[in-house]
């Protein structure tokens, strides 16, 4: 990434532009600008342009003081692709071929695909709608695209272009734990490529870019993955008869990630019952975690209520009236009070293959005025001061290494932890963010309580979590008026009822996907989407 330009000595230039040009005109005239051939006419002092192919485009463009900002919705008209607003109101997607991107106006975080992307600024709404940073445009249509961005502060003009094709090394690594294997190619910078999946073959086809295959191509072993080969056309991955896959991207560096596993059913030790996994899409199964337990008392109220009485509380009877309203199978992580580490929490997730990932929690603060309902995803970077302090509350804990992990040092433990993170949250962070906004939505309005927002943080019990995952805080113990309120059942059967409507929400969002995505009747010609090809970057 580029190193960011001061924006400061440009805007003050653009303010004192007419003064200076005003007096100079009643002097000397000016003389006319003169065009390169086959260019664009010079951008006019104070009004900066954006210019495609040596063409202008009718895009507005604000400087701000954090750096200029640019109207995306005729923008997108110009690149292609669709920008919609989301049916909450409270985000805006935009779609570029078969890569979605959600963004909403005073955030500086937008998710790309399954990517969390953090921008030089907020995006922010004006006379156009929807503006963004230059940084944006090339997360986006650079990278899925292939489009370059060059902002040239002295002309006040945005220059796009068209990367050449580059030749981009790549690195393999195979790795097999735990009857599965995760085949991991690196690259320096994100390539143009196409995924074709067949029955047991992957490929990664190279699109105009060229891949440099390693001096020394390492000799794969292993039970699921019988070999692999690169060339400057592309990777090809050979895989065990009746082995499944499933891909994702991860950042910083590039990653395209595959995990190989042969379908089975499992067992987590201590945890609730597996049952056999179905392959129907959608939302079937959740699994509901009340923070703390045993040990583990979590807040304490000013009449000494303890957070983790009322979050297995509210666990069971947001369990009761899931099953009520919804054709869903409900799992709690603890249903008494006994002390469970973080990590098995997300592992009865995992091995119940489930859908949604819900862990309830009581806040605290050092004061008691403090009230309001907070909605976490997660982050290794928290949103703010609050939520890193929220996030340093909450894990500390129970640190017994969770199962198969007691004989590996504090390090490598750490390591373990931080792949867990890397290779399986990351890839659900834009459905978190969704679902987080949702059920965030549902408290305010219902409760008509403090809107304390969506935040990001790294929490432990989210963490290794294998679906779209959130924790929610139903509000303050630390605050005598709300502990009142939380030991009353009318009242938390308010909060029950909020989170059980957004839970509808997004299982009605994500199963009308799931139909709309699904393969086409026999017969039934399938509906193309003009200029979109599927796993294409």
């Amino acid at each position: 990434m580029k190193a960011r330009r001061s924006r400061v000595p440009l805007l003050a230039l653009c303010l004192s532009l007419p003064v200076l040009v005003a007096a100079q005109i009643a002097q000397t005239p000016p003389a006319p600008p003169v065009p390169q051939a086959g260019g664009p006419a010079p951008a006019s002092p104070g009004r900066p342009t954006v210019v495609l192919g040596g063409r202008d485009l009718q895009v507005p463009v604000t400087i701000r003081p954090a750096g200029p900002v640019v109207a995306l919705a005729p923008l997108a008209q110009a690149l292609g692709g669709e920008l919609s607003p989301d049916e909450s109101g409270e985000s805006s997607t935009l779609r570029i071929g078969e890569t979605d991107i959600v963004l909403g106006v005073g955030s500086a975080i937008v998710t790309v695909g399954d990517q969390i992307v953090s921008l030089s600024q907020p995006v922010t709404r004006g006379e156009a709608g929807l503006e963004v940073p230059i940084d944006f445009l090339s997360k986006t249509w650079g990278d899925l695209s292939g489009y370059s961005f060059d902002w040239r502060p002295q002309e006040g003009r945005l220059a796009i272009g068209t990367r050449s094709a580059r030749e981009i090394p790549v690195a393999l690594d195979v790795v097999h734990l735990q009857a599965m294997t995760t085949v991991v190619l690196q690259f320096p910078e994100a390539p143009r490529y196409d995924l074709v999946q067949q029955p047991g073959v992957i490929e990664v086809r190279m699109l105009e870019d060229r891949l440099a295959p390693p001096a020394d191509l390492p000799q794969v072993k292993d039970p699921l993955v019988q070999g692999v080969s690169i060339t400057p056309q592309g990777v090809r991955l050979q895989l065990t008869p009746g082995a499944a896959v499933e891909s994702y991207v991860l950042e910083n560096p590039f990653r395209l990630v595959f995990d190989v596993h042969q379908p089975s059913t499992v067992t987590v030790p201590g945890g609730p019952p597996v049952t056999e996994i179905r392959d129907e899409g959608g939302i079937r199964t959740i699994v509901i975690d009340p923070g703390h337990g045993g040990t583990e008392t979590g807040a304490i109220g000013p009449s000494g209520v303890a957070e983790k009485e009322l979050t297995l509380i509210l666990a069971r009877d947001l369990e009761a009236r899931l099953e009520q309203r919804l054709p869903v199978r409900v799992i709690l992580t603890r249903n008494e009070d006994a002390n469970l580490h973080w990590d098995t929490r997300a592992a009865i997730a995992n091995q119940n293959r489930a859908d949604l990932f819900i862990s309830v929690h009581l806040n605290s603060s050092l004061g008691s005025g403090a009230r309001g309902a907070e909605t976490y995803f997660l982050s290794t970077q928290a949103s703010d001061a609050r939520a890193a302090r929220a996030a340093e509350a909450e894990n500390q804990g129970d640190a017994t290494p969770p199962p198969g992990a007691e004989g590996l040092d504090a390090e490598t433990q750490q390591d373990l932890q931080m792949i867990l993170w890397d290779l399986a949250q990351t890839r659900h962070l834009t459905e978190s963010q969704r679902f987080a906004g949702m059920v965030q939505a549902e408290l305010n309005q219902t409760l008509q309580i403090r809107d304390r927002g969506v935040k990001q943080a790294p929490f432990r019990v989210l963490v290794g979590a294998d679906m779209p995952a959130v924790l929610v805080e139903l509000g303050f113990l630390s605050n005598p008026e709300e502990e009142t309120k939380l030991q009353d059942p009318a009242y938390r059967s308010q909060l029950i009822d909020a989170l059980v409507q957004a839970i509808a929400r997004y299982k009605q969002t994500v199963d009308a996907a799931e139909a709309a995505s699904a393969p086409a009747p026999p017969g039934t010609a399938p509906r193309a989407t003009p200029g979109a090809t599927p796993g294409t970057r």
